[in-house]
């Protein structure tokens, strides 16, 4: 116990002296929020946070099982029906979280005879299910076709999974899927997709997939989360009959699982069905997404997620605790976050952030970052 006790307080130093120390701190009403990814502020919706007390009184706080003993109800198959209607896809398996569904993705297609092509910025709960998969496993250059197109023609692998994001969680920039899925069709290599970031904000929130009309390809595959855009938690796979099947019985993920608890189940589905017909939320989401990077002074990205720069994690931690004092909550992404190493103030846009609340984090921000300059 001495020796783990010393181990864990030295790593603590190291992470104090390089600014890296994080916190899960609660945060007031009174904040302006350009941090969350609820990006149609659903989260809050009368009519979603009723389907989830709704869901609570009829079938109880939890599941009670996995899905494959007595954890399956009635709300995990309309969820799964609303994921399909609002998506495109064949089937939809539901489970308790984004990261689990990417777990069972990779582990349930992968193996000793599949290579598995991550995208260098894939969320770690995919680079952890490559891992867990007991594939060779090779990193692509971030969003670079003609080394994705090199793995593929010169693996000795019988299989092959691509992996990328629709929507890059740190700098907000997009995967080419129509080019990925082409190069995956030449070389017999299934394509997976994780819309975390494009399901209710791409596509007329329909999903980049969608969008790129791959929705209907038995060689494509998505997962989601339901803590994004649909304002509740969980996540799913979408895909064919095959795959859906393969996962309900190979899937450590799902099979071991207790299933997903009725509230957010509901409450995603509710989600799912408000975003089918109320384009305008995500229409209004693009605009503020525009208003929002002009305020920050960056490049506009396809996505919610706007990533402003910022060099060190001790310049990004400073500037985030200003704005935080003056009623702005923005992300502070350093390393192991970032992945090219520099760290950013991520600010995400909101459907309904209001013009002047985007003006004035604009504004703050810029002023943080002059003040940082004259300090050097």
């Amino acid at each position: 116990m001495a020796a783990m006790q010393t181990w864990m307080t030295r790593a603590a130093e190291v992470r104090r002296r390089r600014h890296l120390v994080r916190d899960a701190r609660e945060h007031g009403d009174g904040m302006i929020d350009f941090a969350s990814n609820d990006y149609l502020d659903l989260s809050r919706d009368p009519r979603v946070v009723e389907a989830a007390v709704c869901a609570t009184r009829q079938d109880g706080a939890g599941a009670r099982a996995s899905r494959l003993v007595t954890g399956t109800l009635p709300v995990h198959t309309d969820l799964e029906a609303a994921l399909c209607e609002l998506t495109g896809q064949a089937t939809a398996l539901a489970f308790s979280s984004g990261y689990t569904a990417n777990l069972a993705v990779l582990t349930a297609l992968g193996g000793p005879d599949t290579l598995v092509v991550l995208d260098e910025h894939v969320h770690a709960s995919l680079i952890d299910g490559a891992r867990l998969s007991r594939s060779p496993v090779v990193m692509n250059p971030h969003r670079d076709l003609e080394r994705l197109r090199a793995m593929l023609a010169q693996r000795t692998q019988r299989r092959a999974l691509v992996v990328v994001e629709s929507v890059y969680s740190v700098l907000g920039d997009t995967a080419d899927l129509v080019e990925v899925a082409a190069l995956c069709a030449e070389h017999d290599a299934i394509l997976v997709v994780d819309e975390a970031h494009g399901v209710g904000v791409l596509g007329e929130g329909r999903g980049a997939v969608h969008a790129a009309r791959l929705h209907a390809r038995d060689e494509v595959v998505v997962t989601a989360t339901l803590s994004k855009a649909l304002g509740a938690m969980g996540g799913a796979v979408l895909g064919s009959e095959l795959i859906r099947e393969h996962l309900v019985n190979t899937a450590r993920s799902f099979v071991y699982d207790t299933g997903l608890a009725p509230a957010p189940a509901a409450a995603a589905a509710a989600a799912c069905r408000i975003i089918l017909t109320e384009p305008q939320r995500v229409r209004q989401l693009q605009k503020n997404a525009d208003l929002l990077a002009r305020a920050a002074g960056v490049p506009r990205a396809p996505g919610p997620v706007q990533s402003v720069p910022v060099g060190t994690a001790e310049r990004a931690r400073r500037l985030a605790d200003s704005l935080y004092d003056q009623g702005q909550l923005v992300g502070c992404f350093r390393p192991p976050s970032v992945p090219d190493g520099v760290s950013r103030i991520r600010l995400t846009a909101h459907s309904g952030h209001r013009p002047d609340d985007i003006d004035r984090v604009g504004e703050l921000l810029r002023a943080g970052l002059a003040e940082q300059e004259v300090r050097g």
